[in-house]
């Protein structure tokens, strides 16, 4: 598969990609689904709100998951991706738009890899949240 992006024009510092997606409840009960993580704090607006939450939240790894799907879209290739590590640091709730971003952190033509701080946001009554943070992707261009 043909990258999208050439290592020759990337340089660190610039932003990478951006990619949206609003959360929907049929989303989240399909990753339960797909992944078998079937607890209620995902499933049970009861639940959920038992435990302090106004209604059910989106896995962590749902949230991940539109990361790397971002990282993949951009370099244009998912065999591309070597390695992603994310940290999960806040709730996503329904109907949030989450938006995953990306910069390059470095550029290494020696070995066509590059390495990019990745991150997943959401605007929560005017203040940005970040429920994926401190994260990093590395990805091998051809």
């Amino acid at each position: 598969m043909e990258p999208k992006v050439r290592i020759e024009d990337l340089q660190a510092g610039e932003e990478a990609f951006s990619l949206s997606k609003v959360v929907k409840r049929e989303e989240v009960k399909a990753y339960a689904d797909a992944s078998g993580d079937q607890n209620p704090l995902h499933q049970d607006d009861n639940f959920a709100r038992s435990v302090g939450f106004p209604g059910i939240i989106a896995h962590g790894m749902f949230s991940m998951a539109l990361v790397a799907k971002a990282v993949t879209d951009w370099v244009g290739d998912p065999g591309a991706l070597k390695r992603i590590r994310v940290q999960f640091r806040a709730p996503v709730f329904m109907a949030e738009a989450l938006v995953a971003r990306g910069r390059v952190d470095q550029v290494d033509p020696s070995s066509r890899r590059v390495t990019l701080s990745v991150w997943a946001e959401v605007d929560r009554a005017g203040e940005r949240q970040l429920p994926v943070k401190n994260s990093r992707a590395e990805v091998e261009l051809s």
